[in-house]
């Protein structure tokens, strides 16, 4: 990403509440600089291009907001599980000893690790919040491997932008950009609040995107492809939200 200044960005906010002019010029400043969401597109695509621009700018230094460790939810919200393929059952019984998270796409090194292989990578603790776009939110310590990490052993090749990553339930699938997978806080998460991941909180594996709203945070993680385009995944929106009417940056 070329860099950008904050008061460009702003004065392109601010040439976007002028009307039509305005959000032309905004999506130029913003396609310049390469800060253009899949789902720009449609309707309300020049509104979330100008929001994904000013959030990348504006939190591109902003440490993760963390909480002290008596605010940690006694009861954590759960919400509802779809049905988990038998092959997600079979494992379970198994206590995940056959998971395996594969890496492929633009990387030197396609990559295999069981749960095992990325704890011995790294471990990282962060007490953070769940906001969901449906109202509710808790606060939980989540333990995992940094997703940077990952990316390094796997070596991301030049034209990477993206990273498209899959939970084994059918249909659920999300990506990021590359600002997002790199920050320091994004976690590939094995543990919940010293202990192990629950399945009801997406077990064993979850991606845990602190920055943006619950649905990015994937649950039942087992795949992750770099890409330099969304073009050719699912409608090209970048994930499955947008296609149903939500943002593919859900930025909090």
């Amino acid at each position: 990403m070329n860099p950008i200044s904050r008061r460009k960005v702003l004065t392109a906010a601010l040439a976007a509440t002028a009307g039509a002019a305005g959000f032309a010029a905004a999506a130029r400043l913003a396609q310049k600089y390469g800060l253009i969401p899949p789902d720009h597109r449609g309707p309300y695509g020049a509104g979330e291009a100008l929001t994904y621009a000013c959030q990348r700018v504006l939190t591109a230094h902003r440490p993760l907001h963390e909480f002290p460790r008596s605010m940690i939810s006694k009861q954590p919200f759960m919400n509802e599980i779809g049905k988990l393929p038998d092959s997600f059952k079979a494992s379970q019984a198994l206590n995940f000893s056959d998971w395996h998270l594969t890496v492929d796409g633009l990387v030197d090194h396609p990559l295999s690790l069981s749960v095992a292989d990325l704890r011995a990578l790294a471990t990282r603790n962060q007490i953070t919040e769940v906001a969901c776009e449906e109202g509710w939110s808790y606060i939980a310590e989540w333990i995992g491997t940094p997703l940077s990490l990952v990316l390094r052993e796997a070596g991301l090749r030049p034209e990477a932008r993206f990273l498209v990553y899959y939970s084994i339930q059918p249909g659920w699938w999300d990506s990021l950009d590359l600002a997002e997978a790199l920050y320091p806080g994004t976690l590939i998460s094995w543990g919940m609040n010293d202990g192990d991941l629950p399945v009801g909180f997406g077990g064993p594996l979850r991606m845990r995107v602190p920055r943006q709203l619950g649905y990015k945070s994937i649950k039942f993680l087992s795949r992750i492809t770099v890409t330099d385009s969304m073009k050719h995944f699912g409608k090209g929106l970048g994930s499955a939200s947008p296609e149903v009417g939500y943002a593919w940056y859900a930025g909090i």
